[in-house]
């Protein structure tokens, strides 16, 4: 009994290394991308494994995502996904070995001539195995492992989507911030134009329209600021929130002016971001995954093999055992066209993740050219809004002595000085987008994080 076993168990091993595999192996498409970007860009070196943020050289904004990278709930949510995806990959891999259970059973009965009883217990172990022969467990177990990998590329995809969304809160935050000092300066100094112009009126050297003018000046500073307070309140709970707290007062680093600008960001050619950008590759692996599938759902057209090899004894009669060595196969004959129907769903599972994975890597493409665009016109934006503010700033200052020496009316001080807050407010906003399009950059490029290493498991 044991040598045929012996040679049950190799004959096994044979037709599972001979074994034949059904469906067609994965192969990546020929993409038609463009050669280099539409817009300018510089190719030296690539930064998906930048770690950005710290080149703005703000320790709060570091520390921030810091924290954001280990208690923000999305990327929790991510890491369970993760985990969970990993022991169906490991549950995949248990088809591969035999399936042994235990098992035993009791019966009485008795004979209706001689009016004897008859007893039996009986324990035993079964061994059952499936043979690949058409490599339907290999190809489920390959699936399993590149959905494991489109879950761990999901999870980079969210990793960089929570860094990028703490580092556009804190600078719009900071410029809130400086955007709030602007208005409570400018507020001041149109209280102290009421002051002045209360003083002439009750001379009586101007009328109560300028009067009221100044009046309305000053309400529209401080209603600037109680908007710009409900902002950055409502901006810090937002941080609460990715920070994976409740709401808590954001700590503050460097103002807004002191952000340094960052140097170009090398951006490489449209072919890398396949291999840079994780949604990309995430749609990828689970194209390839579904791709197997059919492999696995067209071999159910074929015959299984089933070894089985029953082993027990009778606790009755413990001197008695018995072993029970068989094979059983297993195949279609009809079922109603469920197979052929199973097979069509899968290929157009397929069809459907092709489309997915080329939407994937026209949509990066175009969100690289689109960030590329932002970040060329929002410099040149600020350099402008910058040169606006100190014309807008001169212009008042000349403005008022004008009109303090009698030569020009109050409105075009008016005129002038809303000039002035509205420019110096505008050259903030325009600091903040021109930052923002630089992390929107480095966001569409996939930049943050490290690929991962794509081994067998």
């Amino acid at each position: 009994m044991i040598k045929r076993i012996t040679y049950c168990l190799f004959f096994v091993l044979l037709l599972n290394t001979f074994s034949c595999k059904v469906g067609k192996d994965y192969e990546r498409e020929e993409q038609n991308f463009p050669e280099t970007f539409h817009q300018e860009s510089i190719t030296e070196s690539s930064i998906a494994t930048i770690n950005w943020w710290e080149l703005f050289k703000d320790p709060v904004l570091i520390e921030l995502i810091n924290t954001s990278l280990t208690e923000n709930k999305n990327i929790k949510i991510a890491v369970t996904s993760l985990e969970e995806s990993q022991i169906y990959f490991d549950l995949s891999k248990a088809d591969f070995y035999p399936s042994v259970n235990y098992y035993g059973g009791a019966s009485s009965g008795i004979n209706s001539e001689t009016s004897d009883f008859s007893n039996s217990v009986v324990t035993g172990v079964n061994v059952s195995y499936t043979v690949d022969l058409w490599q339907r467990i290999k190809s489920l177990n390959e699936a399993a492992k590149q959905e494991y990998l489109a879950t761990e590329y999901a999870y980079r995809s969210v990793t960089i989507s929570i860094i990028s969304s703490v580092a556009s809160a804190y600078i719009s935050l900071r410029d809130l911030d400086n955007r709030l000092l602007i208005s409570e300066k400018t507020a001041k100094n149109f209280a102290d134009n009421l002051d002045v112009m209360q003083a002439r009126f009750d001379g009586g050297f101007v009328n109560e329209v300028d009067l009221t003018q100044s009046k309305i000046q000053l309400i529209e500073a401080e209603t600037t600021i109680e908007t710009l307070l409900r902002s950055r309140a409502q901006l810090e709970n937002g941080i609460s929130v990715l920070l994976g707290s409740t709401p808590v007062d954001i700590p503050r680093g460097l103002e807004l002016q002191e952000q340094i600008t960052l140097p170009e960001v090398p951006t490489g050619i449209p072919s890398e971001l396949i291999s840079r950008r994780p949604d990309v590759l995430e749609s990828e692996r689970r194209l390839e995954a579904q791709t197997i599938r059919i492999g696995a759902a067209e071999a159910l057209q074929y015959p299984s093999l089933t070894i089985s090899l029953n082993m027990g004894a009778s606790l009755l009669n413990p001197v008695t055992l018995f072993a029970d060595l068989g094979a059983q196969l297993f195949g279609p004959i009809f079922n109603g066209g469920k197979i052929e129907k199973g097979i069509d769903l899968e290929v157009k599972r397929t069809e459907r993740l092709l489309y997915n994975y080329q939407l994937s890597y026209l949509t990066a493409i175009k969100e690289v050219e689109d960030a590329m665009i932002a970040q060329d016109t929002y410099n040149r934006e600020h350099e402008l809004r910058s040169q606006q503010m100190e014309l807008a700033t001169k212009a008042s200052h000349l403005a008022w002595v004008r009109y303090d020496g009698g030569l020009t009316s109050y409105l075009e001080v008016l005129t002038l000085q809303s000039s002035q807050f509205s420019a110096e407010l505008k050259a903030s906003s325009a600091l903040q987008q021109e930052l923002q399009s630089i992390i929107n950059l480095y966001t569409a490029l996939g930049g943050g994080w490290e690929p991962i290493e794509e081994q067998n498991n």
